[in-house]
């Protein structure tokens, strides 16, 4: 699908060097498995918005032959660091996008793999031999690590695992250990393909959305920035969009404090099965008819107040989806 510039009024890569007032996006896709020449998508129909994924799926089994594969939703990795700013949505140490699945229907028991790793070295063994949480984001695995004793704090920092966090946060000098390590979580089953048979696979999961406070390229001068080229690319942000965001957050009367929100789909994961999507379908939704948006696409049509939709045939994708909203605080949702 050729990128052309889209812009969608009121009416997930090279970034900024964001501020400590941002998060950044976690980009997720759809299902994988061992390709194969008997198992062909012939659709995918996918909702988008700051608040759910929706995806659907119809598998056909094109052989005369039953075919059972491992399939695979991987989750976007997470990787620790002493200011920790990625968005993670669910606070779950395991399933922290909120994925569920089924097949025609009928809910499905994945089993999970999570494995940590730090400079290219799995260490999930000596993480889990500690009793230390796989999960860097939350709170519980901090504490975990502030109660090893000395030792265990040199071989983890040795090992790349962990550095030190020294701050004052207004009660006296504080010592503590980050978690740096990446975590690589996805959920996975076996699952069978009927000869000659068409089954439905659907999943959903709440997006981990990036945000900004304020508009990173508001300014004149932002936009002279190498960042802001990175943006125009990889959002098809254009001279329509530009002037909506400056009526939006100029000094009249009717200007306004936006957020910027990132939402990343990875479309390239349909690779994994043979041949072309036969029918490609996407919504996307910008939450209130107020926020602006912008992405790349082609053939969009405006189908309700906050609803954009697009459709092709034969579909092979070549890039995955990047979607950039402009919203109010109170109107981001």
């Amino acid at each position: 699908m050729r990128a052309v510039p889209l812009v969608l009024l009121a009416g997930l890569l090279a970034g900024p060097a964001f501020a400590n007032d941002s998060t950044a996006e976690l980009g997720a896709g759809g299902l994988v498995y061992i390709t194969t020449d008997a198992v062909r998508m012939k659709s995918e129909d996918l909702f988008l918005s700051m608040n759910e994924v929706r995806v659907r799926y119809e598998f056909e089994n094109v052989s005369d032959k039953d075919v059972t594969s491992l399939v695979a939703f991987p989750m976007p990795d997470i990787t620790g660091s002493v200011d920790f700013m990625e968005a993670v949505p669910v606070e779950d140490p395991v399933n922290f996008l909120g994925f569920s699945t089924t097949v025609d229907g009928v809910p499905v028991k994945a089993e999970v793999q999570q494995r940590v790793s730090a400079l290219g070295v799995d260490q999930t063994a000596l993480l889990t031999a500690l009793g230390i949480p796989l999960a860097p984001q939350l709170d519980a695995t901090r504490a975990a690590l502030d109660k090893l004793p000395a030792d265990k704090w040199d071989e983890l920092i040795n090992r790349g695992l962990a550095a030190p966090d020294e701050f004052d946060a207004g009660k006296g000098w504080e010592k503590h250990l980050a978690p740096m390590w990446q975590l690589s979580t996805a959920y996975y089953w076996q699952q069978t393909f009927p000869a000659k048979k068409t089954i439905i696979v659907e999943h959903r999961y709440t997006p981990s959305v990036g945000m900004t406070a304020g508009v990173s390229f508001a300014s004149q001068d932002s936009r002279e920035e190498p960042y802001f080229q990175d943006y125009q690319r990889k959002y098809c942000i254009d001279k329509a969009f530009l002037a909506a965001t400056d009526k939006a957050t100029g000094s009249g009367a009717n200007s306004d404090y936006l957020l910027e929100h990132r939402l990343d789909y990875i479309l390239k994961t349909a690779e994994n099965w043979a041949g072309s999507i036969e029918k490609f379908h996407v919504t996307i939704d910008k939450g209130k008819p107020e926020n602006l948006v912008s992405f790349c696409g082609e053939g969009v049509k405006k189908t309700g107040p906050t609803t954009f939709e697009m459709s092709a045939s034969d579909f092979y994708p070549m890039d995955d989806m990047h979607i950039l909203i402009l919203a109010r605080p109170e109107a981001a949702q």
